[in-house]
């Protein structure tokens, strides 16, 4: 839309996506919006904050599974190096685990990719205003999920594993013991239900709690 068109104050919004041809999708149909104004558009986790210093946009548009640090990880390091920007995480994966964590990393909405552009722009306005804005049925889901069962250091271990790291290499990662490597392992694996740490990381992501 002609910039004659829009408001005197348009929405500003930093689009953090990993797919170039998504990312400028989402930034042409936002910006037909009259009162939106994509001002930047990253394509890593680790661009988001100093992006969003950079630009001070009011409403960040997260992607959760991004090269670097996760739209999960920036969503609280802007809780805390941006706080007048609000946060909306967008998805393909509806995962319960993924809403629990984002509301803990202070996100105000999180939504999947699949609903119409329409939906996501009164998203946006919603939490600029201060609302929360969630998928109703993932917030169902989230309900009846529960909270997430594995300590930080089991998700650390978890983590490490995904490459078919030995329990050498998790150690030295993190600067622990093979015997505190172990246990933190057998405990996840209890607690998922599993069989072995492989299965045990694709259940925890499965849940969304890694």
């Amino acid at each position: 839309m002609p910039g004659d068109h829009r408001p005197a104050k348009s929405i500003r919004v930093l689009l953090a996506e990993d797919q170039g041809m998504m990312r400028g999708a989402l930034a042409l149909l936002l910006g037909m919006e009259p009162d939106i104004e994509v001002v930047a558009q990253v394509g890593t986790g680790d661009e988001i904050v100093d992006a969003a210093l950079l630009h001070r946009p009011d409403v960040a548009l997260l992607d959760i599974e991004l090269p670097g640090i996760s739209g999960l990880e920036a969503a609280a390091e802007l809780r805390d190096q941006a706080p007048d920007c609000r946060v909306l995480i967008l998805t393909t994966f509806g995962r319960p685990g993924y809403l629990r964590r984002a509301m803990e990393a202070g996100a105000a909405g999180f939504l999947v990719k699949d609903g119409p552009v329409e939906e996501l722009a009164a998203a946006i306005r919603k939490v600029l205003t201060g609302e929360t804005v969630v998928d109703p049925a993932l917030a169902a889901a989230a309900l009846g999920a529960g909270p997430n069962p594995l300590t930080a250091r089991e998700r650390d271990v978890l983590k490490a594993s995904v490459d078919g790291a030995t329990v050498a290499d998790i150690a030295g990662r993190l600067h622990l013991s093979e015997s505190t490597v172990r246990n933190y392992l057998s405990s996840a694996i209890g607690k998922t239900a599993t069989r072995n740490r492989m299965e045990a990381m694709r259940e925890a992501r499965r849940q969304g709690w890694l």
